[in-house]
C-alpha cells in the first residue's frame, strides 16, 4: 500500500487504463532517492493483470556502454527481433551486438524498438517501466525517448523514473515531493511502533517526507535510541541515512554474502553465471545468495537477480572497502572472456586500475572506437578520455583526450568538449591531435560565445598545424572563413584566405569554396560567384566528411542552386543522426530548412523549426538555437503569424548582437523588413531594409528593390537592383533570371519584362516568387486597366499563396482582385479536402494514396506500423472515404 499517493496512483493508473484501450502514452517520474519512484512503478506492476510488463534498471557502471541498457530491457523479447522489417532488424542487431553491421542510422534503431514494443503489444497491451533512468546509457535513452515521442495507437505505456538530473525534454513529467505530515506519520506507524513519541517526531522531522527515509531510518537505532536515551541522529543527508541503513543489513550478514553482493552491484550483465564465477575470488556461493534474499535486499527470480531498491545496489557496492572493490572489478574483468563483452571487460579494468597502463589505455581505446561504429560518440568520448587518464605516456595522453574532446563535440557536448581539450598538453606536436583540439575550442566558443572569437582560434591554430600537416591546416581555415561568414567579417574573411593561398595545392575544391564566401563577406561578388561553382559543380564530392559535405550544402544557395542544397543538407543530416553528431546536427538542419523555405515550402519548416530549437539549447548549441530562431522569424512572417513573427526576431535581436552573430541579425531585420512589404507598408520595409549591407541581404534584395519602387522612390533601387542583377548573371540558374526580371520589371515599368519573368519562372522551382510576380504584375496590369489579364495573373497568385499558406501576400492578392471588380475566392484550404486532417494524418494519407503500405508509411514517417492505421482509420471518415484505393483521388 502507497500512503499519501492518491493522486499519483490516479495518474499512473489512467496511463495503464488508456493502454488497455489502445491509447499509448508516457510520463516521466523524478523526484530525489527514495521518494517514492520504485513504488510507484511496483505499484503499476501489481494493477498490470493481463498486461505484459517489461522492467528496465540503470546500472551507474553501464552508463558509457552504447545500448547496453537497452539490451537488459529487451532481453526477454529478443526472438521477436527477425519479426521487423528487414532494415530495422539489421539495425537493432547491430546495436544490441547480436549482428554482425553496426547500425546505419541511429533513428533507425528507435524506430526498431517501437515496432518492436508494438509487437510485444500485439493486440493487447503493454507496460514498460524504465527504473533508475538517470543511470541509462544516452544511446538507450536516446532510443527511448525517440520511442516515446511517436507513441500514439500502440497500446504502449511506458514510463521512466528518474532523479532530479533526469530531465528528457518534450515529454509530460510527475515531480514526487515528500508525502504529507499524516500519510508520514501512518508510514512510519506501519514500520515501527517501538519509538518514543519524541523519537517519532525526531525521524518525521529527519525524514521530510521521505517514504523509505521513514521506513529505513527505525532499523538503524539502537533500543536506547528508539526509547529515546540518546540522540538518535546526527546530521546527514537523508538519502546518505537511508543508505547507511541499507549497508547495516548488509553487514549483518557473512561476510562472503556481502561479497556476493558488492560483485552483483557491480555486474552489469544481469548474468546470475557471470556473478556466481566473479564471486568465487571471495569463496562466496549461491547459498550466500539465499542469504541476501531472507534478508530482503534481493529477490531472484529464476536466473534474475535484482536489488529490491537502487539504493541498496550502492550500498552494497559502497559497503567494502577500496582494495576489494578494485578485486571485484578485476574478478569481473576475468570472467568476462568473450567478444560480446569487449567494452564491459575494457570498463571493469579502468575501474580496477589506480596507476598508468597501457593496456588498459589501448583496451578502453578500442572501445572507444568500438563505440563510434555503434553511433556512441558520447561513449566514445567517455571511454577515450579514461584510457588517457591511464595513459603513461604524456603526448600519447594528450592525443586520446584530443580524440575525446573531438567526440564529445560531434555528440553535441561542446562544454564537456572544450573542457577536455584544456586538459591537452600544449606542447602536443602531433598534427591530428593539434587540428582536434583547435577545432573542439572554436566549436565551443561558435556555440557559446562569437563567432570571430571561434575563426581567431582557428586562425591560430592553423598556422601551428600548418607546417606538419598542410590539408589539415587547409580544412581548419575553411571552418575560419565559415566563422567570418556569420560573424560577417571582412577582416577575419580575408585573413584566413590569404593563409590558404600560402598554403601548398592539396586537390581538395573546398578550398576554392571557402575562398569564394571570403570574397562574397568582402563583397567581391564576381569571384564569389565563379570560386563557389567551382565547389558546389565538382565531379566529386563523395570523399568528404560531415563539416565538408555541410559545406558545400550551405554554398549552394548563395549560386542558386536551392533543390541541391536542400538534397546535400539532408544527406548530412541523416549521416550527422546515424552517427549522433549532435554537434553538426544543427547547422545541417539550418541550412536543409533556409533552402525550403527558398523553395516556398513554410509549413513543413516551421513546424520542425518549433520543434528543432528548443532540442539545440538543451545540447548547450546556444548561437545555433539563435540562427534557427531567425529563420523560424522567416517561416512564421510568410504564413501571415505577424506577431509570431517580430517575437523570434525579437528574441534574434537580444542574444545575436552580443554573440557576434551578425547573420542572424541581419537575418531578423530582413524578415521584419520583407513582413512590412507583405503587410502593405513598402515606406517602413525600405527603412528596415537599407540598414542591412548587400552580402548579407542577397535574397532579400529584391524586397528592398520591391519597396523603394512601391514607396515611389525608384532611386533607391539602383544599388540594389544593380547588386542582384549581378549575382543573377552569375550564377546562371532560371529562378534567379526570373526573379531578376521582375525586378529590373518593376523599375522600368516594362511589360514585355514581366513577360519574359513569367517565361523564366516556368523553369525554377520557387513557386512563391512566380506568384510574387504574378501579383506585381497583376497590380501593373490593373493600373494600365488591362482587367481581364490582371484577373488572370492575380487569381493564380492567390492559389499558389493561399496553397503555400502564406495568408498576408494572398491578401494583398485579394485585395487587388477586388480593385478589378473579381470576387476573390475563399482561401485554397477551405476547398481543400485535406485540410481536416491533423499534419500527421495528411502525412499519412498522402503516402497511403501513393501506394505506400502501413509498414513503409511506418518506416517513413518513424512511426509504428498500428499508429499508421490508426491515423487513417480516423482521416477514412474525415475524407468520406472507405478504401484506401478511393485516396488516390482526392489526395493527390
Amino acid at each position: 500500500m502507497l500512503y499519501g499517493r492518491a493522486a499519483e496512483q490516479a495518474q499512473v493508473d489512467r496511463l495503464l487504463a488508456n493502454a488497455r484501450s489502445g491509447r499509448s502514452g508516457v510520463l516521466v517520474v523524478r523526484g530525489q532517492p527514495g521518494i517514492g519512484k520504485t513504488a510507484l512503478l511496483g505499484h503499476l506492476t501489481e494493477q498490470a493483470a493481463g498486461v505484459r510488463v517489461l522492467h528496465g534498471v540503470g546500472i551507474e557502471s553501464e552508463a558509457e556502454l552504447p545500448y547496453a541498457a537497452l539490451h537488459l530491457l529487451l532481453r526477454s523479447e529478443l526472438d521477436r527481433i527477425d519479426m521487423l522489417p528487414e532494415a530495422q532488424a539489421a539495425a537493432l542487431q547491430g546495436a544490441l551486438g547480436l549482428g554482425a553491421a553496426a547500425p546505419e542510422n541511429r533513428f533507425l534503431v528507435g524506430l526498431a524498438v517501437l515496432s518492436l514494443l508494438a509487437e510485444v503489444a500485439g493486440d493487447g497491451a503493454l507496460l514498460c517501466l524504465i527504473d533508475d533512468a538517470q543511470w541509462f546509457d544516452q544511446a538507450s535513452i536516446d532510443a527511448l525517448v525517440f520511442v516515446a515521442r511517436r507513441l500514439d495507437a500502440e497500446g504502449i505505456a511506458l514510463v521512466f523514473a528518474g532523479r532530479e538530473e533526469f530531465r528528457p525534454q518534450g515529454l509530460p513529467e510527475l515531480w514526487l515531493d515528500g508525502v504529507d505530515r499524516d500519510a508520514a506519520i501512518a508510514l512510519l506507524a506501519e514500520s515501527t511502533r517501538d519509538l518514543a513519541p519524541k523519537v517519532r517526531d525526531r525521524v518525521l522531522d529527519e525524514a521530510g517526507g521521505n517514504p523509505l527515509a521513514l521506513i529505513e531510518l527505525p532499523s538503524t537505532l539502537t533500543a536506547e535510541q528508539q526509547a529515546g536515551q540518546l540522540n538518535p541522529f546526527t546530521t546527514i543527508p537523508v538519502a546518505n541515512r537511508v543508505q547507511e541503513a541499507f549497508q547495516q543489513q548488509i553487514r549483518a550478514l557473512p561476510d562472503t554474502a556481502q561479497a556476493l553482493l558488492a560483485v552483483l552491484a557491480a555486474d552489469d550483465t544481469g548474468d546470475l553465471g557471470i556473478v556466481l564465477r566473479a564471486a568465487e575470488s571471495f569463496s562466496a556461493e549461491l547459498t550466500d545468495l539465499e542469504a541476501a534474499e531472507q534478508a530482503k535486499l534481493v529477490t531472484v527470480n529464476g536466473a534474475v537477480v535484482t536489488f529490491r531498491h537502487p539504493l541498496i545496489r550502492a550500498a552494497a557496492y559502497q559497503n567494502m572497502p577500496l582494495t576489494s572493490r578494485l578485486v571485484v572489478r578485476r574478478a569481473l574483468a576475468g570472467v568476462l572472456d568473450g567478444d560480446e563483452h569487449a567494452d564491459r571487460r575494457a570498463w571493469h579494468l579502468a575501474a580496477a586500475t589506480t596507476t598508468p597502463d597501457e593496456d588498459v589505455a589501448r583496451e578502453l581505446e578500442l572501445a572507444a572506437e568500438r563505440a563510434r561504429t555503434r553511433s556512441g560518440y558520447a561513449a566514445m568520448a567517455a571511454a577515450y578520455e579514461r584510457a588517457a587518464e591511464v595513459t603513461p605516456d604524456a603526448a600519447k595522453r594528450s592525443v586520446r583526450l584530443a580524440a575525446a574532446a573531438v567526440a564529445a563535440s560531434d555528440a553535441g557536448q561542446p562544454a564537456r568538449a572544450g573542457s577536455l581539450a584544456d586538459r591537452a598538453s600544449e606542447e602536443i606536436q602531433d598534427p591530428s591531435a593539434l587540428a582536434h583540439l583547435t577545432q573542439v575550442r572554436a566549436h565551443r566558443e561558435f556555440e557559446q560565445g562569437s563567432p570571430a572569437a571561434a575563426g581567431e582560434l582557428i586562425i591560430a591554430g592553423a598556422e601551428r598545424v600548418a607546417p606538419l600537416d598542410a590539408e589539415r591546416a587547409a580544412y581548419l581555415l575553411v571552418e575560419a572563413v565559415r566563422c567570418a561568414w556569420y560573424a560577417s567579417d571582412p577582416g577575419l574573411a580575408e585573413r584566413a584566405a590569404r593563409l590558404l593561398r600560402t598554403l601548398p595545392e592539396i586537390g581538395s575544391p573546398l578550398v576554392s569554396g571557402a575562398l569564394g564566401l571570403a570574397a562574397l563577406v568582402n563583397g567581391d561578388l564576381k569571384d564569389a560567384v565563379t570560386l563557389m561553382r567551382e565547389l558546389v559543380l565538382a565531379p566529386d564530392l563523395s570523399a568528404l566528411r560531415v563539416p565538408g559535405m555541410l559545406f558545400v550544402a550551405q554554398l549552394c544557395a548563395p549560386i542558386g542552386r536551392y533543390g541541391q542544397g536542400e538534397a546535400a543538407a539532408a544527406r548530412v543530416e541523416a549521416e550527422c543522426r546515424a552517427h549522433d553528431m549532435g554537434g553538426w546536427l544543427a547547422i545541417a538542419v539550418e541550412t536543409r530548412l533556409q533552402a525550403q523555405m527558398l523553395m516556398g515550402r513554410y509549413r513543413e519548416a516551421v513546424t520542425e523549426l518549433e520543434e528543432i530549437i528548443p532540442m539545440v539549447g538543451d545540447l548547450g548549441q546556444r548561437n545555433g538555437a539563435v540562427v534557427l530562431t531567425a529563420s523560424l522569424a522567416l517561416a512564421r512572417g510568410e504564413l501571415g503569424d505577424e506577431q509570431g513573427c517580430r517575437t523570434a526576431a525579437a528574441a534574434v535581436f537580444e542574444q545575436a548582437g552580443t554573440r557576434g552573430l551578425r547573420v542572424a541579425e541581419a537575418a531578423a531585420m530582413a524578415v521584419l523588413g520583407r513582413l512590412e512589404l507583405a503587410l502593405g507598408r513598402p515606406e517602413a520595409s525600405l527603412e528596415i531594409l537599407e540598414r542591412i549591407s548587400a552580402a548579407n541581404a542577397l535574397f532579400f534584395a529584391p524586397d528592398r528593390i520591391e519597396a523603394a519602387v512601391r514607396a515611389r522612390e525608384p532611386e533607391r533601387a539602383r544599388e540594389p537592383l544593380a547588386y542582384y542583377l549581378n549575382w543573377a548573371a552569375g550564377v546562371g540558374v532560371p529562378s534567379a533570371d526570373a526573379v531578376a526580371l521582375r525586378c529590373r520589371a518593376l523599375v522600368e515599368n516594362d511589360e514585355g519584362l514581366y513577360e519574359e519573368a513569367m517565361r523564366a519562372h516556368e523553369q525554377g522551382g520557387q513557386p512563391h516568387e512566380q506568384a510574387r510576380t504574378r501579383l506585381l504584375y497583376g497590380e501593373w496590369l490593373r493600373r494600365a486597366r488591362k482587367r481581364a489579364a490582371a484577373r488572370a495573373q492575380l487569381r493564380a497568385a492567390l492559389e499558389t499563396f493561399d496553397r503555400l499558406g502564406m495568408a498576408l501576400w494572398a491578401e494583398r492578392a485579394r485585395t487587388e482582385l477586388r480593385a478589378t471588380g473579381d470576387v476573390p475566392a475563399a482561401p485554397r484550404q477551405a476547398d481543400d479536402p485535406l485540410s481536416v486532417l491533423t499534419t500527421q494524418e495528411r502525412q499519412v494519407v498522402r503516402l497511403a494514396a501513393a501506394g505506400a503500405s502501413n509498414r513503409d508509411i511506418a518506416a517513413q514517417l518513424y512511426l509504428s506500423p498500428r499508429t499508421v492505421g490508426y491515423h487513417l482509420y480516423k482521416a477514412f471518415p474525415k475524407l468520406g472515404v472507405s478504401s484506401r484505393a478511393e485516396l488516390a483521388a482526392i489526395a493527390t
